[in-house]
Parts: structure tokens; sequence; C-alpha cells
């Protein structure tokens, strides 16, 4: 359906009212840029071509362009003069025929059902333009659409708005869907409009009009359109995905305790009879298979927890993590690029780093694995069915053998045998009636 169309995405913004160095469109929601948002909407609709317009200036959003999952063309624009001037510095890119569709860089909730309903609505008319329209509970500065004959006319501005109109009239969503042919013509009537001395795109709208083109208009969910201008729109707009994604997640079978305080990351996969406590924070990369129980105030990046693992409650897992089937990681864990694989359990405040923990070995209370040296990262290999004693230290690099024990409060420093028990630890000292005579000592002179 979408192999005849054209994908364009305006995003030169500056994005002043962010109040933030950042790129406006970097800015993130669910664990993405706003940026990535759109282009994952774009891979959905699988377009015949993608164009990002963007500033010269913008070498960081151009190299998010690029991680995106949606190739895309970039080409800048310069001087910035407006959305119709953006769509010009793209005139290279567009087809001689076909359909081009623009969207904006800073409007993440687009869906795709909406995109293709724009596209049907343009098709079945014949149109040369169609656009999306809404209806948002404060219409305050946005353009309107003016009807004649029930045909979309022309896009109004909302200063040169009658008050019929403003009070009636569909708000301009601002995404529109051209026929590719027409384009060019409508493109080449622009001329600059004043006060801002800028091209303004809705400005096709009057001119395929006067040129008899019929023109449609289609409304859409206004939230969808919801752009991001400023840190409390963001937070507007990440709020509106969560639920999104939340209400996602719940009719696939994920069971969510507290839903209104679990945050999930767009790329989550929570497969059925998930359970997901309260406060419970997914950034990106997380994988969690059916039965899984994931106990509150938890945070999860790049991890993958397999079927019937436990973990939580208060547990940190860090990038390339995987937790196997039935393993429990507990409170105060923390686990950066390590395997515990099937049954292995690290119940209690301890850190695994850059490890693998065989299967059904027991991590104590407080073990730490001491992965750095000030200069590298080393590895740490335990073996299946290992047990490591309390408060121990494992000093990478050092293997633990399948089978072996390690005394509590031992520092390895080498490696443990397969079956065998190591200590490592200064020899306990008892001194009869030691504590009497410390405190006479030290108690004060009288």
């Amino acid at each position: 359906m979408s192999d005849s169309v054209t994908l364009v995405v305006l995003a030169a913004g500056k994005g002043t009212r962010m109040k933030s160095p950042r790129p406006k469109v970097l800015h993130r929601l669910a664990g993405r840029s706003m940026i990535h948002h759109v282009l994952a909407l774009a891979a959905e609709l699988a377009p015949r071509r993608a164009v990002v317009v963007l500033a010269p200036d913008m070498a960081e959003v151009a190299a998010e362009v690029e991680r995106a999952p949606q190739p895309a063309t970039i080409v800048f624009q310069e001087p910035q003069l407006g959305t119709g001037h953006a769509l010009l510095a793209a005139r290279d890119q567009l087809p001689a025929a076909g359909e081009v569709l623009v969207v904006y860089g800073d409007t993440p909730l687009l869906t795709s059902a909406t995109l293709r309903s724009l596209l049907e609505a343009r098709r079945a008319a014949a149109a040369a333009v169609a656009v999306l329209g809404m209806r948002p509970p404060d219409p305050g500065g946005y353009g309107r659409l003016a009807f004649a004959g029930g045909e979309l006319a022309a896009i109004v501005e909302e200063r040169h708005a009658d008050d019929e109109l403003k009070r009636d009239g569909l708000c301009n969503a601002g995404i529109m869907a051209f026929d590719a042919a027409r384009l060019r013509t409508l493109l080449d009537a622009l001329e600059i409009r004043t006060p801002k001395n800028e091209y303004y795109l809705t400005d096709v709208v009057a001119h395929a009009h006067a040129r008899g083109w019929p023109c449609v208009a289609i409304e859409m969910p206004w939230l969808e359109a919801l752009g991001v201008n400023s840190q409390a729109q963001l937070a507007e707009a990440e709020a509106v995905l969560q639920h999104r994604l939340r209400q996602a997640a719940m009719t696939a079978g994920v069971t969510l305790i507290g839903p209104e305080t679990v945050f999930l990351a767009a790329d989550a996969q929570l497969e059925a009879d998930v359970e997901i406590g309260p406060y419970v924070v997914f950034g990106p990369g997380v994988r969690v298979a059916r039965g899984a129980r994931i106990l509150p105030f938890c945070h999860l990046e790049g991890v993958t927890i397999g079927p019937g693992a436990q973990i939580g409650p208060f547990a940190r897992f860090r990038p390339h993590s995987e937790i196997g089937a039935g393993a429990k990681v507990g409170n105060f864990v923390e686990v950066k690029n390590a395997v515990l694989e099937a049954g292995a359990k690290a119940n209690h405040l301890s850190y695994i780093g850059d490890a693998r923990i065989g299967a059904k070995a027991n991590i104590g209370a407080g073990t730490i694995v001491c992965n750095y040296d000030g200069f590298a990262k080393h590895r740490t290999d335990i073996g299946a069915g290992a047990f490591i004693g309390s408060n121990t230290a494992l000093v990478a690099p050092v293997t633990i053998g399948a089978g072996a024990v390690v005394g509590a409060g031992s520092t390895i420093s080498r490696d443990v045998p397969p079956g065998s028990l190591s200590i490592a630890r200064g020899r306990q000292t008892d001194i009869p009636d030691g504590a009497a005579r410390l405190r006479a000592r030290r108690a004060p002179k009288s």
C-alpha cells in the first residue's frame, strides 16, 4: 500500500523553548528519541523512500537518523525559512509521480493507522492535497481548516479566522499528503509571508483550490498530533505514550499491579503471564519471558529475563545481561553484562558484573564481583551448583569450578577447582577476658 509513498520528515527546528542544548527531536520518550519514534512509524508504513530535512548544524540528529530502523536520506535546509521552504529543500528527493507524505520530527505520538487513513482519503478523492484535522481541548494558536462547497479550500491562520471558524472549524494538525505529480507546481506557487518572512506549507491548499484541484481533510484523534515544543509538552507526551504502552501490555496478557507507576520503554517485549509490580522502570532493550515476576522498585535496561524467573524488589539490571529460566535475583542486587543460568540465585545485596553464574549456583548476601582493576574489565566464571558464601569478594579474572564451595568472608583471587572448598580470610583470634580489659583501658579516668 505504501510502495508509492515518499515520506518526508521535517526536523530542522531548533526547539529553543525546550531551554536545552540538546536538539529538540533528540529528547526522549519511553527510551527513544522523538525522531526515532517518527522513523519507527515510517518503518511500519514501509514507504518507497524516506527523507529527513535537518539544519546543517544538526550532526547529532543526523547520527540518530542513521541509527533509526527506517533508512532515510538526509537533506539540509539553509537558511530555515519555514515549513514550505523545508519541503522545497527536499525538492530533488521528491518523486515525479506517486505520493508525498509530510510529517514532523516533534510529533512522536502519530500512528501508522492514522497516516494510512489520510493516504486512503487522498486516493479516494484523487485529491492534490489531503490534510489531517483535529479538535484539541484548547484550540488556541492553531490554524483552522476552511471549507467551501464541502471541499477543503484553505488553511487559515488563527489571527485571520473569523469567530465562526475559530469556534467550529477543525484545527490544522500539520500532517499532509500530496499527489506528487501536482506538488511541484504547488511548491513553485509559494510566496514568502510576513511578518515571519517564511514560506508556509499550509498555503498549498489555497493554491490547489484556486486551480480547481480537489483537497480533502479527515479528522484524527487530537492526542496523536500533540507536538513537543517545551519540557512541559514533553512530559505530556510521555504520559500519553506510557498510557498507550501500558494498555497494549495488559491487552497482551501482562499483569501490571500498579499500571500508573510502571514506566515502559517503547521496545519492551513482554510475553503473556508476566507480572510486574509497582514502581518498575524499563529502559531500552528489555525482554521478559512468560511467567516471570518483576517485584516492585526495579530498574531494567538491556536485559533478557527468562521464563519463570523472579527479580526484585529493588534490583537493577544493566545492559547485556541475561537471567535464565527460574533464576532469582533479589533485593539490592545489581547485574551488568552477566548471565545467570537456569535456577541460579543471587538473593541479596550483591554486585555481579562481567560474569557467568552457572545453573543452580548460589551467590550469598554481600558478594561482589571485583571486575575492574582500574585499567580494564575482567570476567568471572562460576560453575553450575557452586555455592559462594556471604561477603565474598571475587577478584577477576577468576573461575570457580562447578560444585565448589567458597567460605563466607573470603577474598578469592585465584581459580577454585571444581568440587573444592575454598576459604580465604584472616584467622580468627579469641583473647580470654579481652573485652573487659579493653573496656578498662578505654574507660575515662575519674
